[in-house]
């Protein structure tokens, strides 16, 4: 392989190195913005401000019951943290899966993560939609089925 050497550079490099180093300046400069720009975005993605908070009438995302049926997580009362609220949605749907929660079908309240959940009985989930309930003495939230549009019949 032949090298050649810099001026000012006691080393010897190979020629695509020679290249790199003979990159005009504007070059470089753009090159250095556009990494510089890349870490600045990278950094404030990862130091965001955590998890979204949830408040009366807000919807805190989907996730899935204990009978792999998709549901919204919504806010009924007070202000919540939305990731621990789905947290603790998952964790209950889990143990209705796993048959931990007592009741016909499951429905008896339980606690999870320091709040009450509790399954709704089947004419109920039929009237409102809403499938289930998690509580805290400040906040509530309910788990509601997706609207399915009317046949028309």
């Amino acid at each position: 392989m032949r090298t050649k050497v810099l001026p000012g550079y006691s080393g010897t490099l190979a020629a695509g190195e020679v290249r790199l180093l003979r990159m005009n300046r504007p070059v470089r400069c753009w090159l250095a913005l556009a990494v510089g720009a890349f870490l600045v975005c990278w950094l404030a993605a990862c130091s965001s401000s955590g998890p979204s908070a949830g408040v009366t009438g807000t919807s805190c995302g989907g996730t899935r019951t204990g009978a792999n049926v998709p549901v919204t997580i919504k806010v009924v009362k007070g202000s919540v943290n939305c990731g621990s609220v789905l947290q603790v949605e998952n964790s209950y749907a889990a143990m209705m899966k796993a048959g931990d929660v007592p009741g016909n079908g499951g429905g008896a309240p339980v606690t999870v993560h320091g709040w009450t959940c509790q399954g709704y009985p089947t004419p109920q989930v039929l009237r409102t939609g809403d499938a289930s309930q998690c509580h805290t003495g400040s906040a509530e939230v309910v788990a509601e089925l997706p609207v399915v549009p009317s046949t028309g019949s």
